[in-house]
């Protein structure tokens, strides 16, 4: 596995490169195999986006329809988004976007992560003995937990220097929406009635807003949000400035620090000093594929190439994919890629992360030499001679929200979007939710007097999860697959058992999104429930796992450039998303 730099110009394309030949468009069908209604996925000429939501991906269509690109459509899917999977992400959230720019042959990754406030430091989380809180709760309901949104920003610069439809143009569909209302989905529902967010139904004004009269939204009600479109109208107007100064601004800063539970100490400053930031991606080989994904603050794009570079080292395309040996070795170089993860990991910008020696073929083979036909227990990390580091302790909840594009022009966006927890901090203003993103710092600053890389800094990001990829050929010039999903820490072993679906099992994009999922962040091994891989519980219990049968409800989301140009793009049966083009 070779770490590789910034993609260049090329032409070759691998015909074999794109797996399994597409299936031809048809309706929904039954997979009892799988225990989900299983998606067949959209075929498309021209232009492809895949979203959470149908509402979002359309409202993405229509832009592309229009003449807009990959980056136009991410605007408009963003909005909607806001408006129509509240719980996921939104413009009070933060992102990290992949963008290839196909006329020029490369790739950028833009950093449009929260921050902590400057008035943060590691001690936000402890109460006056110096001791975290009791409850995770305790730590997300409230504006302590709240970052400076970075995601119109992100999208901003990426307009600002790709974008061809006016910044004006792309939220009106979302204008539209909020003011005449968008349908309630079953799913929005039923997460509402579960009260995964225990604040939502305590903090004003979401209370009213998503239980009016005590009572959850209904699945198709028509809920209109008229404080959205007016917000979404002044940055239509005014750019993502009139989101982070002015009116907008001192509104978000009063909800933050004037709010139940925890109040927070986001500040004006904090909003006018933000800045998303262009970085450089992280890249490495993989057989005869180069797949790049997001660096730190994102843990995402290291580890699901670490994983990929520790299984190279053994025959993965002669296993079967719900066999006991891909299960085994996939949880067993998990489990190192997060000891490395939870120890090495963080703001670059604040830690010296050692990406290279991570990724480092050599390395990796090490590595992947400690792996025998049993469990191994917890791992612990590899020793790469940095300062002493303690492991990170800062919990993660699958939620997010991702989208794929690729327009006309060959431009593509892969694009993971996040307010963290399910419905963030429970804190509402002008319409929006904001996000509890410091929750992903560590709730302690240090372990046995040792610091933790990922401890709350002023003006530092918090390190996620978040895996957008994209992959291309051997040389690094011809984009074939582009993917990610939401779902915590999970997110990184959701991409990873994709790309070894599309990679080594042949497989095509909607066939490796329904996968049925394995996973194991160095705790427990899960196996999905209701799928094919429970009646291997009993084989691995035997080499010593460690089993749970659970929901791992991933929302993977891809697209593939087929051998004749043409895009095959796939949504997560697990959730209500939509591939949808021409």
């Amino acid at each position: 596995m070779r770490l590789s730099g910034l993609l260049l110009i090329g032409s070759i394309f691998l015909i074999s490169a794109c797996g399994a030949e597409a299936p031809p468009e048809q309706t929904q069908q039954p997979e009892a195999a799988t225990g989900f209604i299983a998606k067949t996925g959209k075929l498309a000429e021209d232009y492809l986006v895949v979203a959470a939501t149908p509402p979002a991906a359309k409202a993405g269509e229509a832009v592309l329809a229009a003449g807009g690109n990959a980056i136009d459509a991410a605007i408009a899917v963003q909005a909607m988004l806001t408006l129509t999977e509240p719980q996921s992400s939104g413009i009070g959230g933060g992102a990290f976007i992949l963008y290839w720019d196909d006329a020029a042959q490369r790739l950028y990754t833009i950093d449009a992560r929260e921050q902590a406030p400057q008035a943060a430091g590691p001690d936000l989380f402890l109460d006056a003995q110096g001791r975290p809180p009791e409850s995770f709760w305790d730590a997300v309901i409230g504006g302590r937990s709240v970052g400076t949104p970075g995601v119109l920003r992100g999208l901003e610069l990426a307009h600002q220097r790709w974008g061809k439809l006016p910044w004006s143009d792309l939220f009106t569909p979302s204008i539209t929406a909020a003011r005449e209302g968008f349908v309630v989905s079953p799913r929005l529902q039923r997460l509402l009635e579960l009260e995964i967010n225990p604040g939502l139904p305590e903090l004003e004004p979401a209370r009213s807003y998503f239980y009016p009269q005590g009572q959850a939204l209904q699945a198709g009600q028509t809920k209109r949000n008229p404080a959205l479109a007016d917000t979404f109208q002044e940055i239509a107007k005014g750019g993502a400035d009139a989101f982070y100064t002015g009116a907008i601004a001192a509104d978000i800063v009063t909800a933050v620090q004037h709010s139940g539970g925890a109040p927070g100490l986001l500040s004006k400053a904090d909003l006018a000093g933000y800045q998303a930031v262009i970085r450089q991606p992280v890249c490495s080989a993989y057989r005869v594929y180069q797949i790049c994904g997001m660096g730190p603050p994102s843990s995402g794009g290291i580890s699901v190439l670490q994983i990929l570079g520790i299984l190279e080292n053994f025959p993965v395309s002669e296993w079967d994919p719900t066999g006991a040996d891909a299960l085994h070795y996939f949880t067993q170089a998990s489990r190192l890629a997060f000891a490395d993860r939870n120890r090495y990991i963080a703001d670059s910008d604040y830690v010296a992360v050692p990406v290279a020696q991570m990724l480092d073929e050599g390395y990796l083979a090490q590595r992947a030499s400690l792996i025998t036909n049993r469990d191994m227990g917890k791992a612990m990390a590899g020793e790469l001679r940095l300062t002493e580091q303690a492991d990170d302790q800062s919990p993660e909840f699958p939620n997010t929200s991702h989208l794929s594009i690729i327009d006309a022009e060959g431009n593509a966006i892969a694009m993971t979007t996040s307010i963290e927890m399910g419905f963030g901090s429970a804190v509402m203003a002008r319409g929006f939710l904001l996000n509890n993103q410091l929750t992903d710092f560590s709730l302690v600053p240090e372990v046995n007097g040792m610091p933790v890389a990922n401890r709350v800094e002023p003006g530092k990001r918090p390190r996620s999860s978040m895996a957008p990829t994209m992959v291309f050929d051997e040389q690094g010039e011809q984009l074939i697959h582009v993917v990610g999903s939401p779902g915590g820490q999970n997110i990184i072993l959701y991409v990873a058992q994709a790309l070894l679906g599309l990679l080594d099992w042949n497989m095509n994009m909607q066939e490796a999104v329904n996968q049925p999922h394995v996973t194991n962040t160095n705790r427990m091994t899960v196996l999905e429930a209701e799928t094919t891989l429970v009646p291997v519980a009993d084989e691995l219990k035997a080499r010593g796992h460690e089993v749970r049968i659970g929901e791992l409800n991933s929302g993977l989301h891809g697209i593939t450039v087929l051998p004749d140009g043409r895009l095959f793009g796939a949504a997560d049966p697990r959730r209500e998303g939509l591939a949808t083009g021409n």
